[in-house]
This record gives structure tokens, sequence and C-alpha cells, in this order.
């Protein structure tokens, strides 16, 4: 399993903007095969941050998707904080 989590930073003055361009790709992430999870939210504490976090079953899953994915341009990144982990395990984090 592929972990892909951080967040960017972009103007606080197009914050929501960004958000709303991506959205079409979640719904379409979503969808995908090998898909586990996308989310991409506003924070709520800093108006300039944009999260993200993503579970693929495997990388030929993502790399399918992202040959495929037609991320639309959302403009100038302030920060990027986005890493992709690799797993070995899962387990509930309440015992």
């Amino acid at each position: 399993m592929l972990i892909i989590a951080g967040h960017i930073e972009v103007d606080p003055a197009r914050r929501d903007e960004v958000v709303d361009a991506l959205r079409d790709l979640v719904r379409r992430a979503r969808a995908a095969p090998g898909c586990l999870d996308v989310a991409v939210t506003a924070d709520p504490l800093d108006p300039s941050r944009v999260n993200n976090f993503e579970r693929w079953e495997s990388p030929e899953h993502l790399d399918a998707f992202r040959a495929v994915a037609h991320a639309p341009d959302i403009g100038e990144v302030l920060g990027n904080h986005v890493r992709l982990y690799d797993v070995t395990g899962e387990r509930s984090p309440f015992g």
C-alpha cells in the first residue's frame, strides 16, 4: 500500500478556488481501480493550507491513474509538503 500525505500552501485568497478546482480529480481518483481513499481539503486553521491524503493499493494502480488523471492547473503553489510513503502493514490505532 502507498500513502500520499501532506499539504500545499497557496495564496489564502485562492485556497477555496484550488480545492474546488481539484474536486473532479478527487471524484475520478476515488473511482479508479486500486484507489482506497483520496481527500483534498481546506485546512480549518490555516487559510493558505490545502491538505492532501491518498491511499493506493499499489504503485502500479497509482501510476495507471496518473497516466490518465489530467490534473488541472491550479496555478502557483507557494509550498509543497506532500510526500509518498510505502506501507508494509496496518492496524487499528485504537487497540
